[in-house]
């Protein structure tokens, strides 16, 4: 799981200021007075210039305008005016679709959108080449010296206002001041701005260079797919079709991907992983779109302070360890696909061909969603939210080559594709592989008490930054910050416990492959109360110090839990594969090794790279204020991942799975009997199986097909 640094600030910001002051009720009536007789905003600001001529808007302000569009701008307001006195529909539409001072104020909502398609829409012919189009902006007020609440501050309100396209951000905080003024009197004090970077209107950007690159290369690839698909369904072979049919075939690679194969064929499968890595990625998922559900226009922002104290949230706030669950899975296959693979080849382990390989399947799928996050999203969405487009473009326009080059969490704070540093920490630990499975081959046990030793250092290390730096991941307190999420979050130190202790459990099973070991029923229930224990530990240990009220943890408590969790989390799930290979999983071994979770564990690598564009879109895509709330978030998790699901589908047929066949083309062909996979040694999921003879490693976000 990524936790975004913007959303991680927008966070603590407005749970800090909420929680910063107690509300006053002998002024506070009073004051509030003075905005409770407010109309709409719009009919005020009609009101107050029912009666202004143009040269009584001439304001005294420096917008630093030609004279030529200030006069534009005054010429288009002297109409709208005329307009609403007339009665026209056009000029009307232009009010009604101002936002109010909202409701709920002192309850934490902040924002009225007012109504964004009914503003931009506005488009009246005045002569034969003169048009007024509506422009819609964010009004951004704080009321908190007029109400004489300090913690208002913070958080300024924002008010939706509709005006002509002619005006400037400059010209309309004069005219809207004025009002304000007006109606408020002359003495209240609002500081209030209007900024370029929130107002839109209807007329779309041209498409860029690069824009146009991307969509030229989308529909090539889809038309591709679609003859190959066609070819496939009409005259196709069905018993073996071409290698070009099977890459690029929908029809093939559907199959392919929807295939459920029963475990029991095959007791030395471990089916359990299709399971764990399937509820990771929904893991992720979930908690991604709680943390940007937080960010919408809310209309009870102040429910956040009791809901962050609820046991329940420490599942989205520390969906980190979904992550781990990852870095495990990955250092398992890692370990018992290379050293199978270096079994049959006497030792010999071709790194240079893993990495390639690996880039093939990898890399392109990364570069095209950079290009679709930056230039598609603003093509397929819209609203009030989505001003300045997708959250990350400008890190993308400034160091997207960082992400390309699996650097990125060390290289910059801004993060081009801010989830995608996963990607880059389980890269360099993939890179370094090699050196631990050559040591393992050759010196066995020595070298996995080397890797114990890795592992103690690492977590030294973990536990000094966090102690030296005085770091602190706790929601109620903001110490580190920014820093701590560059330094400390997305280090790859900071990951690599999980992924060699699942490279250490790989290379056991590696060692006991096809043997059963016998347990007594007390040594069975005793692995599950210590496993469950530890799970339950991590998730929940921060529960009584996360309370406003509760006394904060010291620097010494807080590093403990984050260095040992990293260790206590992948040690139980080693428990639980070992469990489920070996007949004691019980309930939990059905659930995990179903057939049913195959399909997704497959396409998890796409649901990872897409599922931040449909959680951003569809934040960013509202036109109403929200309500937050734990069953408003999961009839929002099921919406957003559903689309999530079918966009990777779609684009794991055009993209993924067109560039893996590529790869598949690209592996050396052996007929001999000796080098297929007997059944005894298949214990690893069955889609692997062709990683053993191309040296095709790939991390649990990617398995093969």
């Amino acid at each position: 799981m990524s936790m975004a640094k913007v959303v991680t600030i927008f966070l603590l910001v407005e749970l800090v200021f909420i929680g910063a002051s107690e509300l006053k009720e002998t002024d506070l009536l009073e004051k509030y007075k003075r905005l409770s007789h407010l109309r709409p905003l719009g009919v005020e600001f009609a009101e107050h210039f029912r009666h202004v001529f143009i040269e009584d808007l001439s304001l005294d302000s420096k917008t630093g305008l030609p004279r030529q569009e200030e006069l534009l701008c005054m010429a288009d307001m002297a109409l709208l005016i005329k307009s609403l006195a007339d009665g026209n529909y056009w000029a009307l539409k232009m009010i009604d679709a101002w936002g109010s001072i909202p409701s709920g104020l002192l309850y934490g909502n902040f924002y009225d959108l007012g109504n964004y398609d009914e503003c931009l829409k506005i488009s009246q012919q005045i002569t034969s080449d003169h048009r007024i189009q509506g422009k819609y902006c964010f009004l951004s007020a704080s009321f908190a010296e007029l109400l004489g609440i300090a913690a208002l501050k913070a958080k300024p309100v924002n008010i939706a206002i509709c005006f002509p396209a002619s005006c400037s951000p400059a010209q309309m905080e004069g005219f809207v001041g004025q009002f304000l003024q007006g109606v408020l009197g002359s003495n209240s004090s609002t500081s209030l701005s209007i900024s370029e970077a929130t107002c839109q209107t209807i007329d779309a950007k041209p498409w860029d260079g690069l824009t146009i690159f991307t969509v030229v290369v989308l529909s090539i690839m889809a038309s591709i797919v679609a003859f190959f698909t066609l070819y496939d369904y009409f005259l196709g072979k069905e018993d073996e079709p071409s290698a070009l049919v099977k890459a690029f075939s929908a029809r093939a690679n559907s199959r392919v991907l929807f295939r459920c194969v029963d475990g029991k064929s095959n007791p030395n499968v471990i089916d359990c992983l299709h399971g764990i890595r399937c509820m990771s990625i929904i893991w992720v998922v979930y908690s991604h779109v709680n943390l940007y559900f937080i960010t919408m226009p809310n209309m009870n922002l102040a429910d956040l302070i009791p809901w962050a104290e609820k046991p329940f949230s420490n599942v989205v706030l520390h969906g980190v360890f979904s992550v781990d669950s990852f870095f495990f899975l990955g250092g398992l296959l890692v370990a018992m696909i290379a050293l199978r693979s270096m079994d049959k080849s006497n030792g010999k382990l071709n790194a240079p061909l893993m990495y390639l390989h690996r880039l093939i399947r990898i890399l392109p799928v990364l570069a095209m969603a950079i290009l679709i996050y930056m230039k598609v999203m603003p093509l397929v969405s819209g609203g009030p939210l989505f001003y300045s487009g997708f959250q990350g473009k400008e890190a993308c326009e400034k160091g997207w080559f960082w992400t390309l080059l699996f650097i990125q969490n060390y290289a910059t704070t801004d993060i081009c594709l801010s989830h995608t540093w996963y990607l880059a920490v389980d890269m360099q630990l993939y890179i370094i592989s090699p050196i631990l499975l050559i040591g393992l081959y050759k010196w066995g046990n020595k070298a996995a008490a080397l890797v114990v030793i890795l592992i103690l250092l690492l977590s030294g290390c973990l536990f000094a930054t966090m102690m030296i730096n005085n770091f602190s991941f706790l929601i109620k307190n903001t110490s580190g910050g920014d820093m701590a999420n560059h330094k400390l979050y997305q280090a790859t130190h900071r990951h690599a416990a999980p992924w060699l202790i699942g490279f250490l459990f790989g290379y056991f099973l590696h060692l006991n492959r096809g043997r059963k070991f016998h347990l007594s029923w007390l040594a069975v229930y005793t692995g599950w109360t210590i496993s469950l224990a530890l799970l339950g530990t991590s998730l929940f240990a921060l529960y009584p110090a996360s309370k406003w009220s509760a006394p904060a943890l010291s620097t010494l408590e807080e590093s403990l839990y984050y260095t040992l969790t990293r260790l206590a989390w992948p040690i139980s799930l080693c428990w639980i594969v070992f469990a489920c290979m070996q007949g004691y999983g019980g309930l939990a071994n059905s659930f995990l090794s179903s057939p049913l979770w195959q399909p997704l564990s497959r396409l998890s690598y796409s649901v990872y790279i897409w599922h931040m564009f449909i959680v951003e879109v569809n934040c960013k895509n509202v036109r109403t204020s929200t309500y937050f709330s734990n069953y408003t978030a999961m009839q929002k998790f099921w919406s957003d991942f559903g689309f999530t699901v079918l966009f990777s589908y779609v684009f794991y047929l055009i993209i993924e799975a067109p560039l893996g066949g590529f790869d598949g083309l690209l592996k050396p062909k052996r007929k001999s009997a000796e080098d297929m996979p007997s059944p005894s040694s298949n214990i690893v999921p069955a889609e692997t199986q062709s990683n053993l003879k191309s040296g095709l490693i790939l991390g649990p976000l990617n398995p093969t097909n």
